[in-house]
């Protein structure tokens, strides 16, 4: 597909567009599998769409995440995760997405492996939060995950273990993790941004 802006051909020229089918059976493999959408707005200065994990959440309550989930029997691929839970959580139906291309796994420091699929949206899609995976979604301007004033690492530690974990500070959000590191790649690509992550995400930290 041709692009409307610049800036998301840009994307779609440097990253890959395999949409390949999973690799293995659900369950098996070492590691557990889920897909996110990364959700660019068309528009010459794109936003990407995330959300305020719900409180009420076991794990990562209030943190900033992309809309997807867990890998399900009935998905037959990474995209297939990433836009059935993308329509569940926010409503973005099949219609509104335009693949873009794919980055490469990373795996969490909880144990999965994430595949970050990258789409572009319109502009101002009608969206259609479900309040058990959001408190809210909102969307903010890519250009700002090419901000070095509002990146840095940081060491944390995890049992005896430690590993450097990327941030970004916007506003009062403190945005970490895998869904900083998939911005910050993304950053990379389209801004040419030379964000060094400092460790290998194909491996748990």
């Amino acid at each position: 597909m041709i692009h409307s802006t610049a800036l998301l051909r840009r994307v779609d020229a440097g990253l890959p567009l395999y949409k390949k089918a999973w690799k293995r059976p659900l369950g098996e493999g070492q590691w557990p599998q889920a897909a996110v959408l990364v959700a660019l707005t068309e528009e010459t200065e794109p936003r990407v769409l995330l959300g305020r994990r719900a409180m009420h959440l076991a794990l990562h309550p209030g943190e900033i995440a992309f809309a997807g989930g867990k890998r399900e029997v009935e998905d037959l691929s990474p995209w297939e995760t990433a836009t059935r839970e993308a329509m569940e959580e926010v409503g973005l139906s099949l219609g509104m997405i335009q693949p873009l291309g794919e980055l490469e796994p990373l795996m969490t420091r909880t144990g999965f492996e994430v595949f970050p699929c990258v789409a572009s949206v319109p502009a101002a899609p009608d969206l259609v939060v479900d309040p058990g995976e959001f408190d809210s979604v909102f969307f903010v301007p890519l250009a700002v995950f090419g901000d070095p004033a509002i990146f840095r690492l940081k060491t944390m530690s995890y049992g005896s273990e430690s590993c450097r974990v990327p941030h970004y500070q916007v506003g009062k959000d403190n945005i970490w993790g895998v869904t900083a590191a998939i911005l910050a790649l993304l950053a990379n690509v389209a801004y040419d941004a030379g964000f060094d992550l400092q460790r290998d995400w194909k491996q748990q930290p």
